[in-house]
């Protein structure tokens, strides 16, 4: 690899690894982009793409960020979104779980959703998707049901679970199995203008308390609708979170729930 360093050091602009050089260092030495990325961070170098980054996220982090597996469980309305800003951010691993495909009312609100995409499997578009727009990053696809059967499964090796379920009941049953693995999981929901978000670590019950009294099945999405901006915020909360568990920074909404209300612009906290 000494050869591949040295002509990609004598390409460098500063410590910026421009993405024409990654491409150019790829087909040169038979290399994939994921290779050269991890070559350059490993050697003090910064692709380029994630320059906007380094004045929060230093170069050692983004190498974590490189190496971290984050499993993303529904490809919807949240689950697009966090799959797009994981990709952007530099998550070298992301695991896409959904056996759905897209139909026309997914259209007003999940990122991934195109009328050339309707009848597609939703992690198909997710692999298409992330293939493009940052081809450094490795999208496993899951066309599975996540549930109690092969959760833990689907699990393994994760760094964060992130929910992007409409289902109460699978959302407990994701719970579950992250703490069987002992993975933290951040945890969201979407209901017209209003939303919830929080982290809930191994050993902790926080979704258990939120829905204590609740029979399962869907949530209130199914009467209140969802616009094409509540997904966008809370999916960004989620990945916040998933971000400061990965690099261990910072302070997630442990043993409390962020209620967020977007027609009066009120965010409140509860603890749980």
């Amino acid at each position: 690899m000494t050869d591949v360093v040295k002509w990609i050091q004598d390409r460098v602009q500063g410590d910026l690894l421009p993405w024409a050089d990654q491409q150019s260092a790829a087909h040169r030495f038979g290399l994939s982009y994921r290779q050269v990325e991890q070559i350059a961070l490993e050697n003090g170098l910064l692709p380029a793409r994630y320059q906007r980054n380094r004045n929060m996220i230093s170069l050692e982090e983004q190498l974590r960020l490189f190496h971290s597996r984050a499993v993303v469980i529904g490809c919807g309305g949240l689950g697009g979104y966090i799959i797009e800003e994981l990709a952007r951010l530099g998550v070298g691993h992301i695991v896409a779980v959904d056996y759905d495909v897209f139909e026309e009312h997914n259209l007003n609100r999940q990122l991934l959703a195109t009328p050339d995409f309707l009848g597609l499997n939703k992690v198909a578009a997710a692999a298409r998707r992330v293939d493009r727009l940052n081809p450094s990053v490795d999208l496993i696809p899951v066309c599975e049901a996540f549930g109690a059967d092969n959760g833990r499964q689907i699990l393994s090796g994760a760094d964060v679970a992130i929910d992007g379920l409409d289902s109460i009941t699978v959302r407990l049953e994701l719970a579950e199995a992250c703490r069987a693995e002992n993975i933290p999981l951040v945890y969201g929901s979407i209901a017209g203008w209003y939303g919830y978000v929080g982290s809930q670590f191994p050993g902790e019950r926080t979704l258990e308390k939120i829905f204590a009294d609740d029979t399962g099945g869907k949530g209130l999405e199914t009467k209140l609708g969802n616009p094409s901006f509540t997904p966008a915020v809370i999916a960004s909360l989620e990945v916040a979170e998933a971000c400061k568990i990965l690099l261990d920074r910072g302070t997630p909404a442990r043993r409390r729930c962020l209620s967020v209300d977007l027609l009066d612009m009120e965010f409140v906290e509860i603890d749980c």
